[in-house]
């Protein structure tokens, strides 16, 4: 599990997915993710299955299934 608060109060989280082979489902993950309250940016990376969230607070799990279940892929848990 990587959780990391960084010392400009934000806090880092990376999560695995798998399903994401592109571009454009890296953009749709992204997007999804972007939407949760308090989520500033979102770096996805289809070739590891890598999701990094940089957020105000640590986020519920189960907001991040979801927005990613949204999308249309798997969250797996935390890298």
């Amino acid at each position: 599990m990587t959780t990391q608060t960084d010392t400009a109060g934000t806090v880092t989280a990376v999560y695995k997915v798998s399903g994401m082979s592109c571009g454009h489902c890296e953009g749709a993950v992204s997007g999804e993710i972007s939407d949760i309250d308090g989520v500033s940016s979102v770096k996805a990376i289809a070739s590891s299955g890598e999701v990094t969230v940089v957020s105000s607070a640590p986020l519920d799990e189960e907001a991040v299934r979801a927005a990613v279940d949204e999308a249309g892929f798997e969250l797996v848990g935390r890298a």
